[in-house]
């Protein structure tokens, strides 16, 4: 079995954990925006930064966290990654030995408290150790027994702050992770309510950073639904880090002190520039979404940069100089599929002059109903579903490339 490096030689005592001292940190992400999630990292400091299928694994230290869980858009979690082991089944030893010494050997005293809370959830696959409710009734004794003993204590009453453990067993290795943020940081803390079938705040970010919405984009959603595209295109241009309106489960833990995240709060405000000229334009037939994405936006505090209309997408005229992003309706979503084709050609027709159009879809026909071959496709999953994100290129963004 191997901990990860930065965690050998951790003493056994509860404290804070100096300011300083490298971690290894992993960021789940949507498959497609592992890129996206690589550059944020590199812009906020992190070092060691290795991307695989849906998550980039980075090191930083103890302020890299809090910067980490209050500003990055994409990212779906900040989880310590406290240690990778093999589970492999040895000669002479139960299936389940190795997973529990593995667990037994991680420093959790580190981050956990002798009164804290610390649930256990999981996943297994392809591996040996198929029954996830059994790794988990593994994980958690081990856990047990292993702070008991840090502690010299027989009870742990877990009535203090949550320090969700998490496993992910592939292929017989085990990786150990700590999750910092608590609620999915797609909760930016604007969005009480949404309309049918909304998109997920990081995949729109992610859509909108390979969009190329900047400080100065002329921004538009022909379908904006809860205003998700628009607000988060917004956020982007004036710089609006996501996680300020939002508290994170490692704020609670007394293993880190409460300066790291007052800091990086007060770096991110200083960062905000609310003097860009960006705009943001959206529509939709239902005047609930409309009412949805007002009140949105001023939740997040950007409705000064949004207009919304209520206007059938047969009726809409792109506008030259606009960049068009938009998730339309489609048929697992909300149409059915015939419908949803139909709505394309519709698209097609109306989404023309000089303007940049990027579109999320899980129709390969996309293109044949749309009326256009795209400049580009990028692969993207939007939760379980695969789509493309089409991109069609204004003018100047043809140039640029050529």
């Amino acid at each position: 079995m191997q901990l990860l490096v930065q965690l050998q030689g951790y003493m056994t005592t509860s404290s804070n954990i100096p300011a300083g001292e490298m971690i290894r940190y992993c960021c789940p992400c949507h498959f497609g925006l592992e890129s996206v999630l690589k550059f944020e990292l590199t812009r906020l400091g992190a070092v060691d930064i290795a991307a695989s299928n849906g998550k980039v694994s980075f090191s930083g230290d103890l302020s890299l966290l809090a910067k980490a869980n209050i500003g990055l858009t994409v990212a779906e979690r900040v989880l310590i990654e406290l240690a990778t082991f093999s589970v492999k089944a040895q000669r002479g030893k139960t299936a389940f030995d190795p997973l529990f010494d593995g667990v037994m050997q991680i420093p959790l005293e580190r981050f956990i408290g002798k009164e804290d809370a610390f649930p256990v959830k999981g996943s297994s696959l392809n591996s040996q150790l198929s029954s996830v409710p059994a790794c988990q009734s593994i994980v958690k004794k081990a856990a047990v027994k292993r702070l008991q003993k840090a502690y010299h204590t027989q009870s742990l009453p877990e009535t203090g702050p949550i320090h969700q453990l998490q496993f992910n067993i592939m292929h017989d290795i085990c990786t150990v992770y700590l999750d910092t943020s608590g609620f999915g940081l797609h909760k930016r803390g604007w969005r009480q309510h949404a309309n049918a079938a909304p998109i997920r705040e990081t995949l729109a970010a992610g859509i909108l950073d390979v969009s190329r919405v900047r400080c100065d984009t002329q921004l538009c959603d022909p379908f904006c639904g809860s205003g998700t595209m628009l607000i988060e295109g917004a956020c982007r241009a004036m710089r609006i880090a996501p996680g300020l309106r939002r508290r994170f489960a490692a704020e609670r833990w007394e293993s880190i002190p409460a300066k790291v995240w007052a800091e990086a709060r007060e770096e991110a405000r200083s960062l905000i520039r609310r003097d860009v000229p960006f705009t943001a334009v959206g529509f939709d037939c239902d005047p609930e979404a409309v009412a949805l994405t007002l009140e949105n936006a001023k939740k997040a505090g950007v409705a000064d940069k949004i207009t919304v209309k209520q206007a059938d997408i047969r009726d809409f005229r792109s506008v030259s100089g606009q960049t068009i992003v938009c998730n339309p309706p489609y048929g697992e979503r909300m149409l059915d599929v015939q419908q949803a084709q139909v709505l394309y050609s519709v698209m097609g027709k109306v989404f023309a002059g000089d303007c940049a159009c990027n579109v999320i879809s899980p129709d390969a026909e996309f293109e044949k109903h749309f009326g256009r071959k795209a400049n580009k496709r990028r692969k993207l999953y939007n939760g379980m579903l695969q789509c493309q994100l089409y991109q069609y290129f204004s003018s100047s963004e043809k140039r640029e490339k050529e």
